[in-house]
C-alpha cells in the first residue's frame, strides 16, 4: 500500500471538505471525526449527499466557481488544511447557459480566465482542478489528498470478490490496463471496458459508471473487463481513482465480469458493502500495484 500521512489524532482541527458528489466525502468526514477532527463542510451545490450535513460542524454550500467564496467560508472557520472529495459533474460546465448558471465570483473569474475566455490553457481535469487548488493555497488553505485524513480507503492488493482471473481476463486486464494507463497519461479518463483485447469503451467526460453502461449497449451479451487506474502522473490531491457501490450497480447492469483496479491508488468506499454487492453480482474485483506500466503478477506472457 502506499505510504500516506496518517493523523492518528487531529487534536480539535478544523478540516474543511469542498463536496462533490457521492460516498466519499460521507467517509472522509466519518474518519476525520473518528481521528478528533472537526469538519467544516462545503457542498458544491447540487452534488453532496443528503447525510453528509449530519457529519458537520459548520455546514455550506457553494456554487461550483465560487472560489473566493469557498476560501472565505473555511478561512472564516478556522481551516488551514482541506480536502476535496466528490465527483463534480463537469458535462454541467458544458451545458447550454452554464456561465450563467455556474456564475463564477471575482476569484473564481480569475481563475478560469485562462482556460474559458482567453483559451490559453487547457480544460483538462488536472488543469483545472490544479488552478482551483493553487487558487486555495495562495489564500492560506492548503488542499491535501483525502487519503491523508482516511488512508484505510485505499485499496491493497489482491482480490476483494470472486475469483482468481481466468486466462482470458488476465490478457484482457493487461491490455485494459495498458489502455486505461495511456488514456490517464493523456488526462482523458481513468477507466477502460475490454473483451477479447477489443477495447470496448474509454471514459471521457462523461464519468466511470457512463463509460462501463455504454459498453454494456454495445456488447449486450456482456463477459467484458473493466479496468480502472491512477493516471501515470497522478496528483494525490485530487481525482483519485474511486469505487462504491454504485460502480457494481453500473458493472452488474452491463454484464461485465470482472473490475480491475490499481492498489495504493484507488479508493474504495463502503469496501465492507462493495465486497458484498460484488460477490451477490457475481462480479470479480482484482487489485494490482502497478509495475512499469504493468499489473504486478501478470506480464506481457500472459498478454501473447
Amino acid at each position: 500500500m502506499a505510504a500516506f500521512p496518517l493523523d492518528r489524532s487531529l487534536d480539535g482541527e478544523t478540516i474543511g471538505i469542498l463536496a462533490g458528489w457521492g460516498r466519499y466525502p460521507v467517509v472522509v468526514a466519518e474518519a476525520i471525526r473518528r481521528r478528533g477532527g472537526r469538519t467544516a463542510i462545503l457542498e458544491i451545490r447540487g452534488h453532496a449527499d443528503a447525510d453528509l450535513e449530519a457529519l458537520a460542524d459548520v455546514y455550506g454550500t457553494v456554487g461550483v466557481a465560487e472560489i473566493g467564496s469557498a476560501v472565505e467560508f473555511f478561512r472564516r472557520h478556522g481551516v488551514a488544511r482541506a480536502t476535496m472529495a466528490g465527483k463534480i459533474h463537469k458535462t454541467k460546465l458544458f451545458a447550454r447557459g452554464a456561465w450563467i448558471r455556474h456564475l463564477p465570483d471575482w476569484t473564481g473569474l480569475a481563475t478560469f480566465w485562462p482556460h474559458f475566455v482567453t483559451r490559453r490553457r487547457d480544460n483538462r481535469d488536472d488543469s483545472l482542478l490544479s488552478a482551483i487548488a493553487t487558487a486555495f493555497d495562495i489564500r492560506g488553505v492548503r488542499i491535501c489528498p483525502a487519503t491523508d485524513f482516511a488512508p484505510e480507503l485505499l485499496a491493497s492488493g489482491g482480490v476483494f470478490a470472486g475469483r482468481g482471473l481466468s486466462p482470458r481476463e488476465e490478457q484482457d486486464a493487461v491490455f485494459g490496463w495498458r489502455l486505461a494507463k495511456e488514456l490517464g497519461r493523456l488526462d482523458i479518463g481513468q477507466t477502460v471496458v475490454v473483451k477479447n483485447r477489443a477495447p470496448l469503451a474509454l471514459e471521457a467526460i462523461e464519468g466511470t459508471d457512463e463509460c462501463i453502461r455504454r459498453a454494456g449497449r454495445l456488447c449486450p451479451a456482456g463477459g467484458m473487463v473493466a479496468v480502472k487506474v491512477a493516471k501515470p502522473q497522478q496528483d494525490l490531491r485530487f481525482d483519485m481513482p474511486t469505487i462504491g457501490v454504485g460502480t457494481l450497480q453500473s458493472l452488474a447492469a452491463a454484464k461485465a465480469r470482472v473490475l480491475v483496479i490499481e492498489a495504493g491508488r484507488t479508493i474504495l468506499v463502503d469496501g465492507v458493502g462493495l465486497t458484498t454487492a460484488a460477490e451477490r453480482a457475481g462480479i470479480t474485483i482484482v487489485s494490482y500495484f502497478d509495475t512499469a506500466g504493468l499489473p504486478e503478477g501478470l506480464g506481457t506472457a500472459r498478454a501473447a
